[in-house]
């Protein structure tokens, strides 16, 4: 049985013999909801690569403490893999969220496309950017990351633009496209960016500034899946064919 695994913000001083104290929500959650004791082992993780095991010390109200017997280092996997995902409507967002984190996604961009019937903006652009950050945590708790995604702020498609100017490979999800996803050769890249269209797909004119920026449209299949969906496949069906998924991540210990 896997290690429960909980969040912390910071573990440059925690080193085996070394004592850390975790508070607030994570601590709640270890010591109301999963009822953790004394002594039970449980892994800290800061979500940048760092990540500490040993047991419980003490418990309290919204407080329990570890003690370190080992730490270790996880470098960043490569390729980094980015989502461009078109903003689902109701609780689609947090769906697509949660399965690009457990399939290995490092950046999620929620995209203000033409066609996407969920609208952000305001009070609730900021509610829903921290409703999927909350899942994305979860989500790479759940999975064991030592490397937690980062959900950006809302992009425009004109941000999106200058993402995939920038992306050594960038690749497009859609249904007529010529290019199927299985002939795209991603050896060698250190980057991969992704672009997942809403419900009533991608427009014409956002399809053509993509590819003026550097995107290839590509296809899954005969199928057409539901925008939180699509993304999950189309990297699944990516990182296969890359060193990531070939290869444990290197770890150092201490």
């Amino acid at each position: 049985m896997t290690l429960p695994v909980h969040l912390v913000d910071d573990l440059s001083d925690a080193t085996p013999g070394t004592r850390v104290e975790v508070r607030g929500d994570e601590a709640h959650h270890a010591v109301a909801v999963r009822r953790l004791e004394v002594g039970e082992r449980v892994v800290l993780t800061d979500g940048a690569g760092r990540s500490v095991t040993g047991p419980i010390a003490s418990t309290g109200k919204r407080v329990f403490t570890v003690d370190v017997e080992e730490s270790a280092t996880t470098e960043r996997p490569r390729p980094s893999v980015t989502v461009v995902q078109a903003l689902p409507k109701g609780e689609r967002g947090e769906l697509a969220v949660e399965v690009l984190t457990e399939v290995g996604v490092d950046v999620v961009v929620p995209w203000a496309a033409t066609r996407s019937v969920a609208v952000w903006r305001g009070e609730r652009a900021v509610k829903s950017r921290t409703k999927w950050s909350a899942t994305a945590r979860e989500a790479a708790k759940q999975a064991r990351r030592a490397w937690h995604p980062e959900v950006t702020a809302l992009a425009s498609t004109a941000d999106v633009v200058a993402r995939i100017r920038s992306a050594p490979v960038a690749l497009v999800l859609h249904e007529e496209a010529n290019l199927a996803l299985a002939e795209v050769d991603v050896a060698g890249a250190d980057e991969l960016l992704l672009v997942v269209g809403p419900e009533g797909g991608i427009t014409p004119e956002e399809l053509e500034a993509f590819a003026e920026a550097g995107a290839r449209a590509v296809r899954l299949g005969a199928e057409v899946l539901r925008t939180s969906t699509a993304g999950v496949v189309a990297v699944g069906a990516l990182l296969a064919r890359t060193p990531r998924w070939g290869r444990p991540p290197h770890v150092t210990g201490a």
